[in-house]
């Protein structure tokens, strides 16, 4: 084979895409459609509740696009990442959506579910045997880390893909992985170069984000050669530029030269990214440099209790310019009134948008200046009720406080809604965010296989 050609749908499945692009790229006879259905960059929550941060009915409509074109023109449709997050419960998910549209539209297709959840005790047993390490600024974890964890994922490669590929899956499903295998694996199963085809995969994870201008809502597609690779939109309003694909292989990288991955990691000191035409570039040069062993990330969270928080904005422009010591005020009120009824264990916030809201977690930047605040006041504790009380105590003491040159007295916050007050539910946060070493990068990742005849399973 001289070329592996690959759709790329949406950046996340669940964003969409427009029906012109995909059609388009199924013109060019792609040997897969892939697509990356998660991340951890909404946070710790979806991975801990076990829900998918896309909608239902807009990862159905994705996928009952996908796979009966995958079905018709008989290549495999390859789903990376199940649910969000890839634990169990989000797999299912995704799963519970394929089979309701291989019901509905009588398909009959071959499916491989590979997993990614890990059991405690099998992280426990290897945190013994010094397998577990930290991926910094992340830090040593201890067995009661694992045991706080709900759920613990790892990033699978391109092997388990390749096996399920092997075993003639038309379709796949699979669990918490690195997001440019689920576009690899074909082309590194069919003996293409497997640093072109993992950096191909990592620019194709994002979809048309990588184009100009970008979107996550748009198809895209890579042309893979021996010593080359070419990407291509879909959409007549989008281009790729040299420096638009360059950009976008920096995404979330903190080394602009070496991707780390499972196994190893991409090296792009040598490569080059040329303009071919007025909106094709091609790449090469891009080398796989294996590591000694092999790891893998892992991805675990735990609950931290729950949350309540009230969003307001101020205009008072004598509020504001000492909004500093009236936070500081409120929260002193707040910790005293609670003090004596026991109630010291909660997490108090103010997070002032329009004064370093979104830069507060960097020291030394200059401060910032507005004529309107946005203030969201949150309270963490370890139930519900607790955090309403809290939340709702520094909201009614911060809408009447008195401050110096204060003019009204009907109240200093505005409030968007009402109720004012929004009960968030449980909080997670990171606990494990740590490299495994494994012996056999596949065995980890149980497959299994499910034949649907006319939209009827075997399971």
């Amino acid at each position: 084979m001289e070329e592996m050609r690959i759709l790329s749908p949406t950046a996340i499945l669940g964003y969409g895409f427009p029906l012109e692009s995909f059609v388009e790229g199924m013109k060019r006879n792609p040997h897969v459609i892939a697509v990356d259905a998660g991340s951890s960059d909404p946070g710790p929550y979806y991975l801990g509740a076990g829900k998918s941060f896309t909608d239902r009915n807009s990862v159905k409509r994705d996928l009952e696009i996908m796979i009966p074109a995958g079905i018709e023109a008989k290549i495999p449709v390859i789903v990376g990442t199940a649910g969000g997050s890839g634990a169990r419960p989000h797999v299912e998910f995704v799963l519970d959506i394929v089979r309701e549209i291989a019901a509905e539209k009588k398909l009959s297709f071959k499916m491989a579910v590979i997993q990614s959840e890990f059991e405690k005790d099998f992280i426990k047993e290897n945190l013994r045997n010094g397998k577990v390490t930290p991926l910094a600024p992340a830090k040593p974890i201890t067995e009661k880390d694992v045991d706080e964890a709900v759920h613990i994922v790892a990033q699978i490669g391109e092997q388990p893909y390749i096996n399920a590929l092997e075993e003639g899956a038309d379709v796949i499903i699979a669990g918490r992985s690195y997001d440019p295998s689920v576009f690899a694996a074909l082309a590194v199963k069919e003996g293409f170069d497997k640093g072109l085809a993992i950096h191909l995969g990592k620019i194709l994870e994002c979809a048309a984000i990588c184009a100009l201008p970008g979107s996550g809502s748009d198809c895209m597609f890579g042309y893979l050669h021996k010593d080359d690779f070419v990407l291509e939109p879909l959409s007549p309003l989008r281009k790729c530029t040299t420096l638009s694909i360059a950009a976008h292989t920096l995404y979330e990288k903190t080394n602009p030269y070496v991707l780390p991955g499972p196994g190893g990691a991409i090296n792009l000191h040598e490569s080059k990214f040329e303009q071919i035409d007025d909106n094709k570039v091609r790449v090469s040069g891009s080398k796989f440099v294996p590591t000694e062993q092999y790891f893998v990330k892992l991805e675990g969270v735990r609950r931290v209790g729950y949350r309540t928080m009230s969003p307001a904005a101020v205009k008072d422009p004598v509020m504001i310019s000492k909004i500093d010591s009236i936070v500081k005020s409120v929260r002193e009120r707040v910790e005293n009134n609670f003090e004596k009824f026991g109630i010291t264990d909660f997490f108090l916030d103010f997070k002032i948008y329009g004064k370093r809201g979104v830069m507060a977690m960097f020291n030394g930047l200059e401060e910032s200046h507005s004529d309107e605040l946005l203030i969201i006041i949150e309270a963490v504790a370890d139930s519900q009720e607790t955090a309403n009380t809290i939340c709702s105590f520094a909201r009614s003491t911060m809408l009447h406080f008195g401050y110096e040159g204060r003019i009204s007295t009907a109240g200093n916050l505005a409030f968007p809604f009402s109720p004012s007050d929004c009960k968030m539910g449980e909080v997670f946060e990171f606990n494990i965010y740590h490299l495994l070493q494994v012996d056999d990068p596949v065995s980890l990742f149980p497959i299994d296989y499910v034949t649907f005849n006319h939209g009827v399973s075997n399971c």
